[in-house]
């Protein structure tokens, strides 16, 4: 035991560890990445408008520039100011044809000063980031603390649930919730947004729908309590889609609420169809009207939600999954249980997106009835 607790409180090695790098590190293919996600980052979208059509000598010169100063205004004020003085000192150890001995003595020091002048502003930068890290790190742990087993156990019922964030912490809501010994619901929904935020405003949904949805029978009426309190918590132009289903344990009758989400998938042996959209998200308007849906499901037949991220899943031709893929799948796929269905809908969607990195939380939650 001992020797194990020294082993993990041990320095990396820094030659191992270089070695290991290299052998990892795919060079073509990581810079290329790393590059691409520099550019949706630092560039506007206007930018990134005025690089379409523009020839690539142009953009050879333009690109680093609009990168640096993009960097330069996001820096605070004294690491703007060493980012300068380090510039000047580099420019100025490039000057050539210099023959006195102490001035090339003098240009060289200046390049090994700027040198040392970015490093302490890149460990400044890295410290502010390392810091973030640790705190997203918590946020996501109290996520997943938050998040409902994948398999909740309901008499007559197969459900799975599935969540990922894009990033550390993620703006999808999914929630599973026993009202009574007869009555389960399920929510999925969607922040407007990514990041904290939206992570924030989710966790705050979360906790209004549990502390209300037991005391409301009508769906529209609980969509309005909803819609309120989002409304006069959230902050302005943020909004939520929501979709809410209320199961029975004694019958296939399902009610659902669904505030401006993506229409739930119904599979049935007669095939495939959808539910239509009839209210909208919350937050939007504060006095916005909410109806109730009912539907009714025998064995063997499924009930699909999920949000936007599955769908605009995107591959490194920045090809969206689509609604059309997804039914095509749906249609092909042989499964026997809601977990099957599930994960081959993932398996497909991590084939089509390949390599290219996800750029929104996905949530998918499959019923089956029994």
């Amino acid at each position: 035991m001992s020797n194990q607790h020294s082993n993990d409180n041990e320095e990396p090695q820094l030659g191992q560890t270089f070695r290991d790098d290299f052998r990892r590190i795919k060079f073509k293919e990581d810079i290329t990445s790393e590059y691409k996600e520099l550019k949706e980052y630092f560039l506007t979208e206007n930018r990134r408008e005025q690089l379409v059509g523009m020839n690539n000598i142009k953009k050879f010169f333009l690109i680093p520039w609009w990168l640096l100063k993009s960097l330069y205004f996001k820096l605070t004020p004294i690491r703007r100011f060493l980012l300068v003085i380090g510039l000047i000192f580099m420019f100025l150890s490039f000057r050539t044809n210099v023959e006195s001995d102490s001035l090339s003595i003098n240009f060289f020091g200046l390049s090994v000063f700027s040198g040392l002048i970015f490093l302490f502003v890149l460990a400044l930068e890295l410290k502010d980031k390392m810091y973030a890290k640790t705190e997203l790190e918590e946020g996501r742990a109290i996520q997943r603390a938050l998040m409902p087993d994948p398999k909740p156990i309901v008499p007559g019922w197969d459900i799975w649930l599935y969540t990922e964030p894009a990033n550390d912490v993620g703006g999808d809501l999914l929630d599973f919730m026993k009202i009574s010994e007869s009555k389960f619901g399920i929510s999925v929904g969607d922040i407007a947004g990514k990041g904290l935020s939206a992570a924030l405003l989710m966790a705050k949904l979360q906790s209004t729908v549990r502390a209300i949805a037991p005391d409301y029978d009508s769906l529209d009426k609980l969509g309005t309590k909803l819609n309120n309190i989002f409304h006069r918590d959230s902050l302005p132009r943020l909004f939520a889609s929501f979709l809410y289903l209320e199961l029975s344990a004694s019958s296939g009758n399902i009610k659902i609420l669904n505030a401006g989400h993506l229409p739930p998938i119904i599979i049935k042996d007669d095939g495939i169809t959808r539910l239509p959209k009839i209210s909208p998200a919350l937050g939007i308007m504060n006095n916005a009207e909410f109806k109730e849906q009912s539907l009714q499901l025998s064995a063997g037949e499924y009930i699909i939600i999920y949000s936007d991220g599955l769908t605009e899943a995107r591959n490194q031709m920045r090809e969206f999954y689509g609604d059309k893929r997804l039914l095509k799948n749906l249609h092909e796929f042989s499964y026997h249980s809601s977990e099957d269905l599930g994960k081959k809908v993932l398996n497909s969607i991590e084939y089509f997106r390949g390599k290219a990195k996800a750029y929104d939380d996905l949530t998918i939650a499959v019923i089956k009835r029994l």
